[in-house]
């Protein structure tokens, strides 16, 4: 039996796109993860949080190129 690899996940609001009103908790999550998935709405600014090897990947309307 192969050992599984267990995660969290984390549901960080970005506010109203002020990346100065982000938490502690989650800039600490970002700093920390390992795959992000973003809403494109949100400040891609909060991106720069992320370790250079996380994965991020944009989702939302304008995301899909439509």
């Amino acid at each position: 039996m192969s050992a599984e690899r267990k995660g969290k996940v984390y549901l960080v609001g970005a506010g109203p796109g002020d990346p100065s009103l982000l938490t502690l908790k989650g800039k600490h999550c970002l700093e920390r993860a390992e795959v992000i998935i973003y809403d494109t709405l949100a400040n891609e600014r909060l991106l720069s949080y992320a370790p250079p090897r996380c994965r991020a990947d944009p989702c939302g309307e304008a995301g899909r190129g439509t």
